[in-house]
């Protein structure tokens, strides 16, 4: 029993730490940094299929912005033309924005991994009954078993409005995510913490 028991915490432990968030590559344009107190307004777009995951996907990138942050589910609403890329690049100079943040899913790769049979050593000495019992009481199985890891990649871009063009990108992969509310939340704290590592946000 303490060695089935054994086995399972250690599969815990290893399934807790396969949850992870890298970002496996980022560009920004040279010499180019962010002043967060000297930007007016950004639009903060998230771009999920799931309106709830948008919404909270958004929030939370809006936390990092000091109150500069705009999100797109309250301004991107029926009044714009979303099949005219013209109308929506002159509104959103209009109304006096800096630059605009994006997040959207690329990808979702799933992987089938094995975990062999893991069984205790089976007792040196059998030739009388009490060593036998003694030794073999404690022995266990585990049969081998598949799991199927996930690994989401997420793509971030910054761009600047007045300028028309992308200055900042990232890609950041996620295996085994607990959920996506704390999947984006890594994803947005990590990616902040690297433009400010690089010297783009200051």
């Amino acid at each position: 029993m303490y060695k089935r028991r054994y086995f399972l915490l250690t599969g815990l432990v290893l399934l807790a730490a396969c949850s992870s968030t890298k970002i496996v590559s980022s560009w920004h344009e040279p010499n180019k940094t962010i002043t967060i107190t000297n930007l007016n307004k950004v639009l903060v777009v998230a771009l999920f299929k799931n309106e709830t995951t948008k919404h909270k996907v958004e929030d939370e990138m809006v936390s990092y912005l000091v109150g500069k942050g705009v999100v797109s589910y309250n301004y991107l609403n029926d009044n714009f033309n979303k099949k005219n890329e013209d109308a929506i690049r002159k509104a959103i100079k209009a109304d006096g924005f800096d630059g605009a943040i994006t997040m959207r899913l690329i990808d979702v790769d799933k992987e089938q991994v094995y975990t062999p049979e893991n069984t205790s050593l089976y007792p040196k000495y059998y030739r009388i009954f009490s060593g036998y019992y003694f030794r073999t009481w404690g022995y266990s199985y585990t049969p081998g078993y598949y799991t199927t890891t996930k690994t989401y990649t997420i793509e971030t871009n910054v761009y600047s409005i007045k300028e028309d063009k992308i200055i900042w990108s990232a890609l950041t992969e996620t295996t085994d995510p607990k959920g996506i509310d704390q999947m984006t939340e890594k994803i947005a704290s990590l990616v902040y913490k690297k433009m400010q590592h690089e010297g783009f946000v200051q």
